[in-house]
């Protein structure tokens, strides 16, 4: 299994990265290639394309509905029902993509997009809420959602597949998606191999601001008490200054710590 930084940006695109997207792939026994999308973010879909042709994607996993999370979910619609070969009014519709997300993505989706009434998504999308706790199966890999903390509902998700290294031993990856140090993060962190987290939020600076992101500090508080083997700092905002997330991780956590950048390959 391994990961691919699509876009990191936290919270808004910025000048080097889309906001939040993440590929996961893993090979099956008989050597397919399964493609997992962690969030579809707001100018994710274009380099996307450098990856995989979009129509590849096997299956879409949102960790919540907020526009650097899900916005080019809209844009994927589009390629997916319009690209010659695809959909469209005289073709036959193409398989639709399953999206994993919280209650509410199908009318988010059609309000996001401008659908009228009786429009839909579904010949393209095909959407199924989350259940929490209960396991997902794309291919050789599955998605477990865990609830966070977050203004709105919200999900980390703890992917597990088999090993790049050695296909016989299981290797889990944990995205924290947007949270606060929460019950859900300590969750994810547990024994993960990988756990990506937000760290969008400076110690001293955002101290007041609670149930909303993570700092680098408390990211490195939830691997280090978890048992994390590695820790991926990723969705921190232009405005913050270059390092600080991981200076801040690296005083409580005692693993090795990275940031995330657009094209960045993690293997497992």
């Amino acid at each position: 299994m391994r990961l691919t930084v699509v876009g990191c940006a936290g919270s808004f695109p910025s000048p080097e990265s889309a906001a939040s997207c993440y590929l996961v792939q893993a090979e099956d026994a008989a050597g397919r290639t399964w493609s997992v999308l962690l969030d579809l973010g707001s100018g994710a879909l274009g380099p996307l394309q450098r990856y995989l042709d979009p129509a590849e994607i096997d299956a879409i996993a949102l960790s919540h509905l907020h526009p650097d999370h899900m916005a080019d979910l809209c844009g994927l619609y589009v390629y997916l029902r319009y690209r010659p070969g695809g959909g469209g009014a005289n073709l036959a519709p193409p398989t639709p993509v399953p999206v994993h997300g919280p209650f509410g993505t199908t009318g988010r989706l059609a309000q996001a997009y401008g659908m009228e009434p009786g429009e839909s998504m579904s010949d393209e999308l095909a959407v199924h809420p989350w259940q929490a706790g209960q396991p997902v199966r794309v291919g050789p890999m599955t998605l477990t959602a865990v609830p966070v903390e977050h203004p709105v509902p919200a999900y980390g998700i703890r992917v597990t597949g088999p090993s790049d290294e050695d296909p016989a031993r299981q290797v889990t990856l944990s995205y924290s998606g947007d949270t606060d140090a929460c019950e859900g993060l300590d969750a994810l962190a547990a024994g993960t191999d990988l756990l990506v987290a937000e760290a969008a939020f400076v110690e001293g600076r955002d101290d007041a601001i609670r149930g909303i992101h993570l700092t680098g500090r408390r990211a490195g508080e939830a691997a280090e008490a978890g048992g994390s083997r590695r820790l991926l700092l990723t969705h921190v905002p232009a405005w913050n200054a270059a390092g600080v997330a991981e200076l801040e991780a690296a005083e409580v956590y005692r693993g090795p710590i990275g940031r995330a950048v657009p094209g960045l390959v993690i293997v497992l």
